[in-house]
């Protein structure tokens, strides 16, 4: 009971910080642009006003402030003993696995068709030139060490079985996204990512998964913007037939990259 209530209190600290620099980035932006103290702090009283800038700013604050508390404290602790055992082919098929799991994952979500709160803002960080900074280096990085370095790895120490660790430790990861669109992706990345951590007590193959599934959105949206508004289908000219050869296709990577996975990874040597 102790290692999951540290666990939860691991979670709320996230969500914690990740709202105070919100606040506290927005309030510093108010008083840049010439606001005055009480201004400010009365502009804060409603909703925040985030636009590309400033999130990725909070990205980036955030993020090294959330590293320095959870290795700080030993919350989450980090090493680089799973390096030195050179598990390129690990991170190769962990790079594999994300890329197969892409068009899957997006016939999945439109199964099941759940609000969108942050296409238009995500679209215009990734349309920043230091959108990449945020997304697909400050996530992964950050989402790994206190998901899979912390919380999972405390529920680990607790429970009889390590199934209900990784899917409880997935379903915080999903809450954590707030937007109701993500939340059955990133449950599924989620149980994926703590699978991963259990076989290798290690978040370097997380974060090689998480910052290639990252970065490929970031180059899709990139290089053909317009597929933000469409659904997967049309991407196939319409037709359901081709987008179900696609989804076989990815799993016919995806699948087999598990298994390589499955066979390679283990915890480095002490």
């Amino acid at each position: 009971m102790k290692r999951l209530t540290n666990a939860i209190v691991y979670f709320v600290a996230f969500l914690a910080m990740q709202l105070l620099v919100s606040y506290l980035v927005c309030f510093i932006w108010l008083l840049v642009e010439g606001k005055s103290v009480s201004e400010a702090w009365g502009a804060l009283g409603g909703t925040l006003l985030l636009d590309a800038p400033k999130t990725i700013v909070i990205q980036v604050v955030y993020g090294i402030f959330v590293l320095w508390l959870f290795t700080f404290c030993g919350w989450s602790r980090l090493s680089n003993s799973y390096l030195r055992s050179k598990p390129v082919g690990v991170l190769t098929w962990a790079a594999i696995a994300s890329l197969g799991s892409l068009i899957p994952s997006l016939a999945f979500q439109e199964l099941m068709p759940l609000h969108d709160y942050s296409s238009e803002l995500m679209g215009q960080v990734m349309d920043n030139r230091w959108g990449y900074l945020a997304i697909c280096i400050f996530a992964p990085l950050v989402e790994e060490v206190v998901f899979r370095g912390a919380i999972l790895r405390t529920l680990l120490g607790g429970m009889k079985y390590h199934w209900v660790a990784i899917a409880l430790s997935a379903l915080l990861f999903a809450v954590a996204h707030v937007n109701p669109a993500q939340i059955p992706h990133a449950f599924c990345i989620g149980l994926l990512l703590g699978w991963m951590y259990y076989r290798t007590r290690s978040v370097i193959p997380g974060i090689m998964l998480h910052w290639t599934n990252n970065t490929a959105a970031y180059v899709v949206h990139t290089l053909w913007p317009q597929t933000d508004t469409m659904n997967l289908v049309d991407l196939f000219g319409g037709d359901y037939t081709k987008e179900a050869m696609a989804v076989a296709f990815s799993l016919m990577i995806f699948l087999p990259a598990l298994w390589q996975l499955h066979m390679r990874m283990r915890p480095a040597a002490k």
